[in-house]
């Protein structure tokens, strides 16, 4: 590839609108073009980062021995309506109607449609286990956007979902995918992790997300340095920070708190640590016999919304209206507390709530709290104990020997054991070696291809503009003459150069452009090829040549007759 031939345009900033480094170094490099907000065209460049992105995941999954298919971007809404997911998907699935009024869908995903495909084609135990996987473009109508290609509207992902026979070889193709996924990301040279999940709106009982580090994540990663234990934030198991509920010491007095109304103000007005005291915090949900929950958690700690909706009859919480709170409490939000509520109010007390004494809680007075407030002696026990918080800094792994680490990740994989959730929806079943049909057993795996794209950028990167792993790199060779325009010499040994090069089968691209070395030399450096090599004068007079290290701006030269030798061991180290 010559320069000259090729598409390559570069900004020296990037529009305001770009948040982080990796939608900035995106534009400005020339890999994306915003179209709308959310959608974007791959140009030349970033096309063939994509492209290698692909390669990797359709060799891998080749090789895990699934099949590829490609199933179509529009699906009929009315395989949506018997998954019941044209209700639950909500506003991000995108819908239409053709010109005869029939409802259609832009995917998201295709669980609808891979298990009509099975449904009709696989109908006895012998033709399974199956792994069906597509690469394909995607639309969720996200409310909001950002971030270039972490969370865009249209995306590219590929998709697998297993069939099995039972649940014991669902959880082999299960781990058939987990290990792919972890080839992959190796593969493409990429630190990573992979936690157990929350299964969200896919649905299924078990999950891994697959994380790319970097300081930019959207998501927090939960993990311990010395066991194998890691989890997204929304899944990690809070301990009981309290062993044993202490004796009470103190007795129950009223305390006026004007205009004190949280836990962190309250902390500094009593001069006590902010762990005596309890939030209180109240949902409800929109059945027809509504509930009021009373949810308490130290005043230190975060509610897990997740984990609320794993309590039985919270699925759908949400959280109460002022108006609600003062038919239910007779006090307005930033007093409220525990101690003399409505029988009909159901308390769910965090586990380490459950164990606290002389603790300090609002009292459902205005600028009033209690202070000195002990479980079943002045009040009655909690409804419901369970785990509803997020873990924090200085909590211990589940095992109790040490404590958790936190890292900021991008999720660029999911895996899910999906049971029967979606094969029992849409009736896909087989005969089993009785003759008896079964309902077959699926699970569902993803890997954002566009995603990994943005995310490595968000890894790989310094001052000057992007560092791309080898792998995926739209070159790994740029050759950067000095003179190319004027002086023969140099031409001429630019283009033998990038022959043998090519001939090596090495992905290079030769900068036959009339530019300013320094302007050369920072373009190439924005785009991220992890070598340079420079060719001059003088250098040829020497039989030499510069050779650049991207990941590292390390300058050597090298000896031309050693060219192929030492660039295939530079790249293979790199």
């Amino acid at each position: 590839m010559h320069a000259t031939k090729y598409h390559i345009f570069t900004l020296k900033e990037a529009p305001s609108e770009a948040e982080i480094i990796s939608h900035k170094l995106m534009i400005r490099s020339g890999m994306i073009r915003k179209i709308s907000g959310g959608i974007y065209t791959h140009m030349p460049l970033g096309l063939r980062v994509l492209r290698k992105i692909e390669s990797i995941v359709r060799e891998e999954m080749n090789r895990s021995g699934s099949i590829e298919l490609l199933m179509p971007v529009v699906q009929p809404a009315e395989l949506w309506q018997k998954s019941g997911r044209i209700k639950e998907y909500g506003p991000e699935l995108l819908r239409f109607k053709d010109r005869n009024g029939r409802d259609f869908v832009i995917q998201p995903t295709s669980e609808e449609v891979i298990s009509e495909i099975v449904k009709n084609e696989i109908h006895s135990y012998k033709q399974m286990p199956l792994i069906f996987y597509h690469i394909q473009t995607k639309f969720r109508d996200e409310i909001r956007p950002r971030f270039g290609l972490i969370r865009s509207r249209e995306f590219i992902m590929k998709d697998a979902y297993s069939f099995d026979t039972n649940e014991e070889n669902a959880l082999i193709s299960y781990e058939t995918m987990f290990n792919t996924y972890s080839r992959i990301f190796n593969k493409i040279g990429l630190e990573f992790r992979a936690v157990t999940a929350d299964t969200g709106s896919i649905g299924g009982n078990r999950s891994h997300e697959f994380h790319v580090i970097a300081e930019t994540g959207e998501d927090t990663i939960v993990y311990d340095k010395y066991s194998t234990y890691a989890a997204n934030t929304e899944l990690a198991e809070a301990p009981c920070l309290i062993l044993e509920r202490g004796l009470p010491r103190q007795k129950m007095e009223l305390a006026q708190t004007i205009d004190i109304n949280t836990c962190n103000k309250l902390s500094d007005h009593l001069k006590v640590p902010i762990q005596k005291t309890v939030k209180s915090i109240i949902i409800t949900t929109d059945s027809e016999n509504k509930q009021i929950y009373l949810l308490l958690i130290r005043g230190d700690h975060t509610l897990n919304d997740i984990k609320v909706k794993k309590i039985k009859g919270l699925d759908k919480f949400r959280l109460a209206t002022e108006q609600e709170i003062l038919d239910s409490f007779n006090c307005k939000p930033g007093f409220l507390g525990p101690v003399n509520v409505n029988k009909s109010i159901i308390i769910i007390a965090d586990k380490t709530v459950a164990n606290m004494s002389d603790f300090i809680c609002g009292a459902n007075i205005e600028n009033m709290h209690y202070i000195g407030v002990n479980w079943y002696r002045d009040l009655k026990e909690p409804d419901i104990i369970c785990d509803i918080r997020n873990v924090s800094i200085g909590d211990k792994s589940p095992d109790g020997k040490n404590l958790l680490s936190f890292q900021k990740g991008i999720e660029v994989g999911h895996v899910f054991f999906l049971g029967t959730k979606y094969s029992t929806a849409l009736n896909v079943s087989f005969l089993n070696k009785e003759g008896k049909s079964t309902i077959t057993q699926m699970g569902c795996y993803g890997i954002g291809i566009t995603r990994i794209m943005g995310a490595a950028i968000e890894q790989n990167n310094d001052d000057n503009g992007i560092i791309w792993p080898r792998s995926i790199s739209p070159f790994e060779i740029v050759i950067c003459p000095i003179g190319y325009t004027s002086k023969n010499k140099v031409q001429e040994t630019a283009i033998k150069m990038y022959e043998l090069i090519k001939k090596s089968n090495i992905d290079v691209i030769l900068d036959d452009r009339e530019k300013r070395p320094g302007i050369m030399f920072a373009e190439w450096d924005l785009i991220g090829i992890p070598l340079q090599i420079v060719i001059t004068e003088d250098n040829i007079k020497n039989e030499m040549v510069e050779i650049k290290i991207r990941k590292t701006n390390q300058k050597i030269k090298i000896s031309m007759t050693n060219l192929i030798e030492t660039t295939k061991n530079i790249l293979n180290n790199l």
